[in-house]
């Protein structure tokens, strides 16, 4: 290796075609080029993956795009149309993963689930994401990543406390979600890989996802005990543990765990040390049982103080707490700069920020390419499967790229 060379990613020759849309499989697969991996993303011919459309905010690119589709090839592919069969054959001939996010049954349909190539592609593994999973009464089911939130038990622990007060993550935490175990289930597949030298299937249930991420209110409601409670930003079962006010306009999220801190929030924080043998206060239980009457001593002792004398005297204490920031501090948050975790990668509409993946490692560095156009690499990819410029012509004239 030279020294202009550059070391080595994980994924390095790694293939991943992906029949993929929306934010659960371009997710995954965007993971998986920031490993090195050549991830080829098929998209329909003038549309495109429907993401493309979902809003303009980024100099004109949809927001949700550019956040899960850097480092990819885009190639325009009707699977509908002749010919592109035999593409699709090429491609899965030297791919190494398949990725599809399809309606229900669409990808089998297609003869691409893992029974009707693992014949032909032995070493190809195959990995289906929806909503539901193979099998049961809902693997026909529409679902989206709210529906998801809803039928897997998010909505009834978040949000306020009123029966209308029901409240949704406001990033798509279903899809994530389902996103992280495909990541992590096709990284898993090719360690298996390698010591059997077979692929395998990964099915991963966007539903089982996010209900895997609900263990701890289902654990707190086991057995048909009484759910925690919704409580808004604040935390169910422990207090303080939340929001506050602080003089007229700002706002400090704080958050005790034991009676250590507890006892060190009476004295440094409150300057109250006399709450802490409150019968009320001297426990975790007696404390959320009594909030009102708490979160009234801590809103009057923050009326009189400044944010930054609050936020002074927690970090003194110590006491974990933290601003509340809307998206514009992130953007500029000073530990994130400081880290030097922002870099610039291309798009169709010239140069856009982008965060590290979290999770740096010491020996590589991740690949940070471009956000693609639409059907940009067709050409190139069908070259290098051997097709010919009449042959491409021909595929452009017959609606298939």
């Amino acid at each position: 290796m030279t020294e202009t060379t550059p070391p080595p990613r994980p994924l390095d020759g790694i293939t991943v075609v992906s029949l993929e849309h929306a934010i659960a499989a371009p997710f995954c697969t965007r993971q998986l080029a920031d490993l090195g991996a050549r991830v080829i993303k098929i998209e329909r011919p003038a549309v495109g993956d429907f993401a493309r459309a979902y809003d303009t905010r980024t100099k004109g690119l949809a927001s949700h795009f550019v956040w899960t589709n850097r480092s990819k090839e885009s190639l325009t592919l009707d699977v509908k149309k002749p010919g592109a069969d035999s593409i699709l054959e090429g491609l899965l001939a030297k791919a190494d993963v398949l990725v599809q996010n399809l309606a229900p049954g669409a990808a089998a349909r297609m003869g691409l689930s893992f029974d009707a190539l693992h014949e032909r592609f032995p070493k190809l593994i195959v990995c289906d994401i929806s909503g539901y999973g193979e099998g049961g009464p809902y693997e026909q089911k529409k679902a989206y990543d709210l529906l998801i939130q809803s039928e897997g038990g998010f909505l009834s622990v978040t949000g306020g406390a009123g029966a209308d007060e029901l409240a949704k993550a406001g990033c798509s935490i279903a899809d994530i979600a389902a996103g992280m175990y495909a990541y992590t289930g096709i990284l898993s597949a090719l360690l298996l890989r390698g010591r059997t030298g077979v692929g395998s299937r990964v099915d991963v249930s966007m539903l089982e996802s996010l209900v895997e991420w609900m263990g701890y209110p289902m654990y707190y409601a086991f057995d048909g005990a009484e759910p925690p409670p919704r409580a808004g930003a604040s935390h169910s079962t422990i207090y303080p543990y939340g929001p506050f006010p602080v003089g007229e306009n700002d706002t400090v999220m704080l958050g005790l765990q034991n009676e250590r801190e507890w006892a060190l929030f009476c004295e440094r924080v409150l300057r109250q040390p006399e709450l802490q043998a409150d019968e009320r206060f001297n426990s975790n239980a007696n404390r959320s049982t009594h909030r009102s009457e708490l979160r009234a001593i801590i809103v009057d002792t923050f009326a009189t103080l400044g944010i930054e004398e609050v936020v002074k005297r927690l970090d003194e204490a110590p006491i974990a707490n933290a601003k509340v920031n809307d998206m514009h501090a992130v953007w500029s948050h000073p530990q994130l700069k400081s880290r030097n975790r922002w870099v610039d990668v291309g798009s169709p509409q010239g140069t856009l920020p982008a965060l590290l993946p979290p999770g740096a490692n010491s020996a590589f560095t991740p690949r940070m390419d471009a956000i693609p156009a639409l059907g940009e690499h067709s050409e190139s990819i069908l070259a290098e499967l051997g097709y010919s410029v009449r042959d491409i012509e021909q595929l452009k004239v017959a609606g298939a790229i």
